[in-house]
């Protein structure tokens, strides 16, 4: 998301300032960032490392070893992949490729004690040898050399740091501190095991597997988490990914069992399309139904290793791309497979990625641009999506992302953004890179392809504007990158459309666009968070910081329309006697209108609007959804956080 506004800080709405001058910077932070090789979006992380499983703190996912240096001053752990990470704070984690892994500790085997179960591993602390500490389902501590033990981690049945341990540390300069390492991360207790704290929050562990929604409206960012079900990053959230209830995961797996019985065969990817339908097996076979599962046809011989993803174009299912591992051992490099007629014929497009597997694969037919998920990170390439043909080589995206396998890519509904799934590391999102070279107008405020109003902020996507007109009025051009430029539609055009005319640095462009009188369209970030203000405190409103009862909100929008008096477009707003919305404004909050005190152009700034509403003294706690509603039409939905 892009904005551009006239660098005033008006008194009366710093939260105003804060938030687009932000916004400023990173469009400025865009300039310039093709590199050779490859294209540099401006990637920017959804959501934190740790997930909410109601343990002792955030979580993460499994990891094998934990030991402490000699000293005692650091903090070691080892993940199932191999990557090794040190922390010297107990908080901050850096990764390390010049550390070995030490043996690990005697078994209580060897040791003439007995555990409280039957297997186990026991750890002596090396300061003080008449104590002990224990693992098995639960951790445990004998202050007596083993004759008696306390269970340290079980509390109502439940442990309290997780399940699956696999590892224990005592700091040799501290026999209380002890680290322990589970499937759900990495845990450290100050006190002997009285009390639990993760250190999970900086440490690139999380096991998201797989994108299953993204950011629309009120819906937040949901993900598949290996061994945890399905988790969501929700707008205004902060802390961490909350684990939710995703029916479409068990759909899914029920799907894969009953095709995989049809065909006999071990199913891993499934994609039902309109009319066609897409079975992918470990051995690279891939099926075809035209009857919503019920029969399926090979139309693909083994080889070329395990699909792992398909992707079916949502309007033209015989359209679809196969995501596989390496074709053999021998050669392990990854496969894209198109078909253009339902599976009649498949055609690798892959050639030039890198080693190692294709995980996932999407596409925007429109556009030509497919986009491979690898163990070598994220690629582009263009190719017809409608006809066989040649695919352009494939350009890295992902050059300013960690290095580590991308598990899973996609598209949002218009195609305008991009999210990938990075191993341990979690979810990020930039502005499509295809618009690089295919020009798109989209609402500034979320990146929509909703009409635009005489007022209304839109964004152009891949053109550095110099000049732009609609209906043969200047647009005023308010920001110009060379990813993205702003203007602003005058606020003298009526009629149904526009006829918008662009000058860049590349060319001109010509486009119809649809307008009408107002197309109201509330600010969000790219994890849907909305812009709502605390009319009383200023402060930017998200989950940790919810309205009260009977409390003030700004509403941050464009496309309200014609304001009275009129108004120059591409002039600042007035800091006093604001120019007022003349179409009527409603604000609704799941569904219930609520009072509006104000509907007027944003002071200070050029294309924004300011709504403001007072709740009702009443209100139920928790989220809810929020529009608004002018002369009939309505915004996008956030959400809001309401506190009684």
């Amino acid at each position: 998301m892009c904005r551009n506004a006239p660098l005033v800080i008006p008194r009366r709405t710093p939260a105003i300032a804060f938030f687009v001058l932000a916004l400023a910077a990173t469009c400025l932070g865009q300039q310039d960032s093709r590199r050779p090789g490859g294209l540099s979006p401006d990637w920017r992380r959804i959501g934190s490392s740790v997930a909410d499983l109601g343990l002792a703190s955030g979580a993460g996912g499994p990891v094998d070893r934990v030991w402490f240096s000699e000293d005692g001053s650091s903090v070691f752990v080892r993940m199932p992949d191999g990557r090794v990470f040190q922390s010297s704070d107990q908080e901050n984690w850096k990764p390390r490729v010049d550390v070995e892994t030490p043996p690990e500790e005697d078994s209580a085997a060897n040791f003439a004690v007995s555990m409280p179960e039957s297997t186990g591993r026991i750890f002596r602390a090396r300061s003080s040898p008449s104590q002990l500490y224990g693992i098995g389902r639960d951790v445990y501590r004998s202050d007596d050399g083993g004759r008696h033990w306390f269970n340290l981690t079980r509390f109502r049945r439940e442990s309290v740091i997780g399940e699956g341990l696999t590892d224990l540390a005592v700091s040799p300069r501290d026999p209380r501190e002890i680290v322990a390492a589970n499937s759900q991360g990495i845990w450290r207790s100050a006190d002997g095991g009285m009390s639990w704290s993760g250190m999970n929050d900086t440490l690139p562990n999380l096991p998201v597997a797989r994108l299953l929604t993204l950011p629309a409206g009120s819906r937040g960012t949901r993900v598949g988490l290996d061994g945890a079900g399905a988790a969501e990053w929700a707008p205004g959230e902060k802390e961490a990914w909350r684990v939710v209830d995703e029916p479409s995961i068990r759909q899914e797996e029920e799907l894969l069992r009953a095709a995989g019985n049809r065909v006999s065969a071990h199913v891993t990817a499934i994609a039902p399309g309109r009319l066609y339908s897409y079975l992918g097996a470990r051995d690279g076979r891939i099926w075809v139904s035209l009857d919503q599962g019920r029969t399926w046809t090979l139309t693909r011989p083994p080889g070329g290793g395990a699909v792992r993803g398909i992707y079916v174009d949502p309007e033209e299912s015989r359209l679809a791309l196969a995501a596989l591992g390496p074709a053999s051992a021998e050669t392990s490099s990854p496969r894209i497979l198109r078909t253009v007629n339902g599976g009649v014929f498949w055609d690798d497009i892959g050639g030039g990625l890198p080693e190692g597997a294709a995980n996932a694969v999407t596409a925007d037919r429109q556009a030509g641009a497919v986009y491979a998920a690898t163990d070598r990170g994220v690629y582009l390439t263009f190719v017809d999506l409608t006809a066989a043909g040649p695919a352009s080589p494939w350009i890295p995206v992902s050059e300013n992302l960690p290095a580590v396998p991308a598990m899973d890519v996609a598209l949002d509904t218009p195609g305008n953004q991009l999210f990938v799934a990075l191993r341990g590391y979690g979810v990020f999102s930039a502005p499509a890179p295809h618009r690089y070279r295919d020009i798109r107008v989209v609402n500034a405020a979320d990146y929509s392809n909703r009409p635009a109003a005489p007022g209304t902020l839109l964004s152009v996507l891949g053109a550095r504007l110099l000049r732009a007109q609609a209906g043969y009025v200047d647009a005023p051009v308010l920001h110009a990158s060379a990813l993205e430029s702003q203007i602003q539609i005058p606020f003298e055009l009526d009629g149904e459309s526009a006829q918008l005319s662009l000058e860049g640095s590349s060319g001109r462009y010509s486009l119809n666009f649809p307008l009408r009188k107002v197309a109201p369209a509330i600010f969000v970030d790219r994890d849907g968070t909305p812009m709502l203000i605390d009319g009383d405190g200023g402060t930017l409103l998200d989950a940790m910081n919810p309205v009260r009862s009977n409390g003030r909100v700004q509403i941050l929008a464009t496309g309200l329309g014609r304001v009275r008096p009129s108004w120059p477009t591409g002039m600042a707003a007035p800091l006093e006697d604001v120019p007022r919305v003349v179409a009527p404004v409603r604000v609704y909050i799941d569904r219930s209108p609520v009072e509006v005190t104000r509907a007027s152009l944003a002071p200070g700034y050029v294309g924004f609007y300011l709504v403001e509403i007072r709740l009702p003294a009443i209100v139920n706690s928790g989220p809810a959804e929020l529009y608004v509603e002018a002369g009939g039409e309505e915004s996008n939905r956030v959400r809001i956080y309401l506190e009684p």
